[in-house]
């Protein structure tokens, strides 16, 4: 073979077996990229088939405007449940959401502790405290309005600690 570029590569020491060796080795890795990108085309053909089968243009645009629809009825749902939560929590502030319970005898003669303080608070500390007193003439009730976590009207011991405990959040036990 007289070839001036395998003369010129031989003149360097270089033998033409490895360029040779080298091009077919890149050669059999560009085959297989060609065929892995053949086999991808052909799943995403496939997909694309089975995706538009039975399908024109008219039904496709019919399906995306009954996505469309669907969409602002789900949206409209959503306005109206944020608007039923947030009045849900308007009710919920005003309630009672805090109660302390203070069972005690009202008088020394009495047992059993039939008597009682209620604290029943909302959010904002805000309610009435139900004091009801037993004895043997009768039961008494009373209610003290609480606001802000404060009475106008002086407070017993009893009615002190279940409003405390209303406060605090203490479990009702007796």
């Amino acid at each position: 073979m007289n070839s001036p570029i395998l003369n010129y590569l031989m003149s360097y020491g270089i033998d033409p077996a490895y360029i040779m060796i080298g091009i077919s080795t890149i050669m059999i890795v560009l085959i297989i990229l060609y065929i892995v990108c053949i086999v991808k085309m052909k799943k995403m053909r496939k997909a694309y088939d089975s995706f538009m089968k039975g399908k024109n243009m008219e039904s496709m645009e019919e399906i995306l405007m009954k996505q469309f629809d669907r969409i602002e009825i789900l949206e409209e749902a959503d306005r109206d449940k944020r608007r039923e939560l947030n009045s849900l929590q308007n009710i919920v502030q005003n309630s009672y959401q805090k109660a302390g319970l203070v069972k005690y005898d009202a008088f020394r003669e009495m047992s059993g502790k039939l008597s009682y303080a209620l604290a029943l608070l909302d959010q904002n500390d805000n309610g009435v405290i139900v004091t009801s007193m037993y004895s043997r003439e009768g039961c008494f009730s009373y209610a003290k309005e609480i606001i802000m976590g404060e009475s106008s009207i002086n407070l017993s011991e009893e009615e002190q600690e279940a409003l405390k405990k209303a406060i605090n959040g203490d479990k009702i036990t007796e």
